[in-house]
């Protein structure tokens, strides 16, 4: 089993991104849905998956729907707008791998990276 992992953190305040909904999709001629979550009091993701029958170079979608996260902290505001999704696309060849990808946002940018 692979295992995905993100943290995500808000960066206007310092303070873990929780509570956002975070799906997984592997890509191809047909969508299939791995998981779908959101991330914990802590900001963090952690969610195994069965890729073992998949093509190594599969490449699957990460989605992080922050449209609802910034809109509970600064409202509706039109001279503020911010990011609604953040959609992190990769590969994971290694069937056993782990692949972390912890993410910094604001509601206008976000820093993300991929690491094992």
């Amino acid at each position: 089993m692979a295992v995905v992992t993100s943290h995500a953190l808000n960066s206007v305040d310092g303070s873990h991104a929780d509570g956002i909904a975070v799906r997984l999709t592997r890509l191809g001629s047909e969508r299939l849905p791995l998981f779908a979550t959101r991330t914990d009091a802590s900001g963090r993701v952690s969610e195994s998956v069965d890729i073992r029958e998949a093509d190594a170079a599969s490449v699957y979608q990460l989605v992080f729907d922050t449209a609802p996260y910034w809109a509970d902290r600064i409202g509706s505001r039109p001279d503020i707008g911010f990011i609604e999704q953040i959609v992190l696309r990769f590969q994971m060849p290694d069937p056993a791998g782990t692949y972390h990808m912890p993410v910094i946002l604001s509601p206008n940018g976000y820093s993300v990276w991929l690491s094992g």
